[in-house]
């Protein structure tokens, strides 16, 4: 049984953490969201001893790793573990990559059964292959499964199957630095019938594909839109679980921002202009206080907050450097983390008076995305950043991420899928 899932920070010393209450509903919220992030597996769960593997006999070539676009390529083979109320988990099956079979009636089509993850597997200069933090992948997919009556199932189980998987398709790792393979964990209703209810039958599936830096020519600061015209979230709703209908709603809000010439959004919520995320990655501001302390914040778990496995990881990263148990080098000695609201009022004010010292996004996919400029009410918000593009709070913090990710700092937040 998976435990309770917590995302948020717990290790903190004294004066280091500051927790806000939310500020909206805080009590009762807080109450959902707790219950909410509590997963059980099924009765009849998920066994690795039961998984069938099927070698493709015509595995395909490939590809140059200069031409790869991130996720239109994938590789020989996925995983598939279906389910039924009735019988429970299925005996996993690791397969040729082919098209899934869903009837049309199948409640993904008609009513949004549909979440999914994203991790990447690394390989070292030393060839071994790891994975990045995948409990945590696995946690939050069950709580987000359990958000919208989907099965729960045993994370353990389909980690060892993601290994098997990988293991199987080790040679789509490009071995060149910064590349990686990108694994989609995805949950879909597949019960053919047209009635609003939880579903009877479900399909889990991995698929992989091979994924160069976000970054290839080195940081390039976005340009965001400060959206108040549509809401990404709201309390008590499913902000912070990663389903699919969290997504296709911010497609029309984006082409919105990229007509304004905007990369991405800026979430906002509510009257005060509440920051909540970039796009589809967590929102990060540094500000420094009058006593000379640089403060890292980031918008609260307050439920309408994905809890990024990436956010979750700068923060812990930041409370290891403060607490001296890790110190990072080049991050300021006197640093603060800080889970609270943050208004666009209190950023556009700490940058007219030269406190804003930065301000950049966390997800998967990018690690960290710093931002160069932000569009609120009709004009330009000015973000610093350095040189190459990051500050001194993200580029060392993303520095640091990427040596545990890469092996070159050994952190137990590797878990070693193909020893060197």
């Amino acid at each position: 049984m998976l435990a309770s899932l917590r995302l948020s920070t717990q290790r903190a010393p004294s004066g280091a953490l500051k927790r806000c209450s939310p500020p909206l509903s805080a009590t009762s919220h807080a109450q959902l969201h707790q219950a909410r992030y509590s997963s059980t597996a099924s009765a009849s769960d998920i066994e690795v001893s039961r998984a069938l593997v099927e070698v493709t006999g015509d595995p395909k070539s490939r590809p140059d790793p200069a031409t790869l676009s991130f996720g239109k390529v994938f590789t020989d083979h996925m995983l598939t573990v279906p389910w039924t109320a009735v019988t429970g988990w299925g005996a996993p099956q690791i397969h040729p990559y082919r098209p899934i079979s869903l009837e049309p009636s199948a409640t993904v089509f008609h009513y949004a059964l549909c979440l999914f993850e994203g991790l990447k597997a690394y390989r070292d200069s030393k060839g071994r292959v790891t994975l990045f933090r995948p409990d945590m992948n696995m946690k939050r997919m069950n709580t987000s499964a359990q958000r919208i009556a989907l099965p729960t199932f045993n994370g353990e189980a389909v980690i060892e199957l993601i290994k098997r998987l990988v293991r199987l398709d080790k040679d789509w790792i490009p071995d060149r630095p910064g590349y990686s393979l990108y694994i989609r964990p995805t949950l879909i209703g597949s019960q053919p019938a047209i009635g609003i209810a939880p579903p009877s039958e479900a399909i889990l599936f991995v698929i992989c594909s091979p994924v160069g830096p976000y970054y290839p020519n080195g940081f390039k600061p976005v340009a965001l839109y400060g959206t108040t015209e549509y809401t990404r979230a709201s309390p008590g709703g499913i902000g912070a679980y990663k389903l699919g209908a969290n997504y296709a709603p911010a497609l029309f809000a984006q082409k919105e921002a990229a007509k304004k010439g905007y990369v991405q959004n800026l979430w906002l919520h509510g009257p005060e202009h509440y920051i909540t995320e970039v796009g589809t990655m967590n929102a990060f501001a540094v500000f420094k206080r009058a006593d000379g302390v640089v403060e890292l914040a980031t918008p609260p778990l307050d439920g309408m907050i994905l809890p990024g496995v990436t956010r979750d990881s700068v923060l812990n990263l930041a409370l290891d450097h403060i607490s001296g148990k890790a110190k990072i080098p080049g991050l300021p000695h006197k640093l603060s983390v800080s889970e609270r609201p943050i208004t666009m009022e209190e950023v556009k004010e700490a940058a007219q008076k030269g406190h804003l010292v930065e301000f950049f996004g966390t997800g998967t996919a990018a690690v960290i995305s710093p931002v160069e400029r932000i569009g609120y009410v009709g004009e330009d918000i000015h973000i610093p950043t350095g040189s190459d593009g990051m500050g001194p709070v993200s580029r060392p913090i993303w520095q640091r991420l990427v040596d545990i990710q890469t092996g070159k700092v050994e952190h137990p937040w590797s878990v070693v899928v193909i020893d060197a």
